[in-house]
């Protein structure tokens, strides 16, 4: 999971890029970059590290050009190395650069076609190189709309890129089934494409549309500006998205996340009422469970409270790379309010448990503040199956749901009772019921996947 922007401007637009980036940083803390372009040169700086810790002013300043591209990355795929920081760019045909959210499912099939048979060289093991390497091989001979068929006709898997051909263009699409966001909007004259509508927001952008499932746009020198659906299929927008990813104020296909979030709450009402559970507060595990905790509660009649404190400067756990690091950090992140929690029935709502680590690690912090009771909500279903399409969960023994009933989950992370969201509960709350991917939660991919991938 990624965050990417683009750019088209009439001055410098280093430091939009800057701004945009930083409001899509919880979308990957792990590495980040920016492409610009001015007098027939890139100018490009990437590496390991938030936005704000990687680009100093000197920075801002050196990466001239009215036209750019920036990326904040969590790896799904590739080693996490330096190298595999995004933007990436090729000098032939014209200069080409890209940044990508998604996935490549069929990543190494492709990178043996391109070396084999297209003589390429494939430096990274980053999925946007795939892409890229693609894309400049069908622009040698098509346009840009025609190169992008030939990548949706090739590439299994997510994929929201934006890329900027030198002399020639900005050209942004996304895959088929729309699984990654990317939404466009215009200030004037200026471009700007995003992968959340928040950053068009920041900006100060007006929003225009989400790029639709399959569309490529191309925005040529004269800012001229066209759109083409490529290849059509059904919509399977990510579920997670709104369940945890998103800023809760975007909008993304027509849906407010903070709506979405609210919804989630409301669905969740049933489950608690079925176990018969009457809890005297309810209480988030911050910060992505706060909307869902927050209507749950309304709807139970039972107070809301902050009884657990977040250190903000402290990043998403989520996506941390290893069990280790994510406990260690619950510790440092979070710290209950006592008075809220001592001697109450209290019920946690966070947003997913995936490895029941994390959930663990917040029980047994709340356990310290001495509640009466203490119970566990999850305001999605029990994840069961891997994630393809750049969610880090992609191998089958990370889902604790997978290999244990809800009442050994229960007594794994230590808890009075453990609720979790029904899927079709769900679904409903949220409508638009074939819009959405849910193959997390019932194997039911977008795409083909083979037992080798």
């Amino acid at each position: 999971m990624c965050g990417v922007i683009g750019i088209f401007g009439r001055k410098d637009i280093a430091r939009e890029l800057y701004f945009g980036l930083m409001a899509m940083q919880h979308r990957g803390q792990d590495a980040s970059g920016m492409i610009t372009y001015k007098d027939e040169r890139f100018h490009l700086k990437k590496g390991m590290g938030s936005v704000q810790s990687l680009f100093a002013e000197d920075d801002i300043r050196r990466l001239q050009g009215n036209i750019g591209i920036g990326h904040t990355r969590y790896p799904t795929i590739g080693s996490g190395d330096p190298e595999d920081a995004q933007p990436f760019y090729t000098n032939t045909p014209f200069g080409i650069a890209i940044a990508h959210n998604g996935n490549v499912i069929n990543y190494q099939f492709l990178k043996k076609k391109l070396i084999n048979e297209k003589r390429r060289h494939i430096n990274t093991s980053s999925d946007v190189e795939i892409i890229l390497n693609i894309l400049a091989d069908r622009l040698e001979e098509e346009s840009p709309l025609d190169a992008v068929k030939t990548v949706m006709d090739e590439v299994n898997g997510s994929y929201s890129c934006i890329s900027y051909i030198a002399g020639k263009g900005m050209l942004a699409f996304r895959d088929p089934h729309g699984i990654k966001p990317l939404i466009l909007g215009h200030r004037g004259d200026n471009f700007c494409l995003a992968s959340e509508s928040v950053t068009l927001d920041v900006l100060g952008y007006e929003i225009d549309r989400d790029v639709s499932p399959g569309e490529a746009i191309f925005i040529d020198m004269d800012r001229r500006v066209t759109a083409k659906v490529i290849k059509e299929d059904t919509p399977r927008h990510c579920i997670f998205e709104y369940i945890y990813f998103a800023r809760p104020d975007s909008v993304m296909d027509g849906l407010t996340v903070y709506d979405a979030r609210m919804a989630l709450g409301r669905a969740l009402v049933t489950q608690v009422r079925k176990v018969g559970l009457k809890p005297d507060v309810v209480i988030p595990v911050p910060d992505t469970a706060r909307t869902a905790a927050l209507s749950l509660a309304q709807e139970l009649g039972v107070p809301y409270r902050e009884g657990l404190i977040k250190n903000r400067y402290i990043g998403r756990t989520f996506i941390m790379p290893r069990d280790a690091k994510r406990m260690e950090q619950v510790r440092h992140k979070l710290n209950p309010i006592k008075k809220e929690i001592e001697g109450k029935k209290v019920l946690l709502v966070d947003d997913s448990i995936v490895r029941g680590t994390t959930s663990k690690a917040i029980v047994n912090l709340v356990k310290r503040a001495n509640p009466k009771e203490l119970y566990f909500a999850s305001s999605c279903p029990p994840l069961k199956y891997p994630c393809f399409y750049g969610i880090d969960m992609q191998t089958r023994d990370e889902f604790i749901a997978r290999t244990k009933s809800i009442a050994e989950i229960q007594q794994e992370i230590g808890v009075d009772e453990l609720i979790y969201q029904d899927l079709e509960e769900m679904l409903r709350a949220l409508g638009n019921i074939p819009s959405y991917c849910t193959a997390c939660f019932n194997g039911d991919y977008p795409t083909r996947i083979t037992e080798g991938e």
